[in-house]
């Protein structure tokens, strides 16, 4: 148990510390530090700063997957995933900080696997949301890879740039506050309207 308690404690150090200063700019002993351990530990454990990034990742995609349930509406699946990235604004500044290409250089087929897997599930994501439109219940005037796009850029505009969204909503950029204009207007966007949907040609 005590172990498990210090991987966790290390692993939520990681987190703050990916967060505010990117892997690059991370260095185990400040991780060590916040956590409260000996530094030794994190090599005993993850085996180094890219064994911790190995593991915060896995468990990222993990949190990712589970955000709605089978059966789950647009609307359910965005509030879901707006949650879990305005939550945990340290994890999320983690994905921005790898988004901007701070990434471990000693990867190599490992990150091009991550890739390969990141565009397989985006990919799924946009075929769900046509799906969705064949349905009915989202408007076809809208590609669905820019409802995917949107949608990803409204959960982590507050991270990446909080001082636009602070400065156009009048704000606090996490608050339930701007969570709920965004379902709001995203809802208003895709929502399907009375009458043929699609535009005439």
């Amino acid at each position: 148990m005590k172990a498990q308690q210090t991987r966790e404690r290390i692993l939520a150090a990681a987190v703050a510390e990916f967060g505010a200063k990117g892997y690059a700019g991370a260095r185990t002993a400040g991780i060590a530090a916040r956590a409260g351990v000996n530094q030794q530990l994190i090599a005993y454990h993850f085996g180094g700063k890219g064994g911790l990034l190995d593991e915060l990742r896995r468990r990222w995609d993990a949190r990712q997957s589970s955000i709605a349930p089978a059966g789950a509406t647009f609307a359910e699946t965005f509030a879901g995933y707006l949650d879990a990235t305005l939550d945990e604004p340290a994890w999320a500044r983690l994905v921005v900080w790898e988004a901007l290409g701070d990434r471990r250089e000693d990867a190599g087929q490992e990150e091009h696997s991550r890739r390969s897997a990141l565009e397989a599930r985006l990919q799924a994501g946009v075929e769900r949301i046509r799906q969705r439109q064949r349905d009915g219940e989202l408007s076809d005037r809208i590609e669905p890879e820019f409802v995917l796009l949107l949608s990803h850029l409204l959960a982590f505009a507050p991270i990446a740039m909080p001082q636009i969204v602070e400065g156009i909503f009048g704000v606090e950029p996490l608050s339930g506050e701007y969570r709920r204009r965004c379902r709001e207007q995203l809802a208003r966007i895709v929502a399907p309207v009375s009458g043929t949907e699609s535009e005439p040609s």
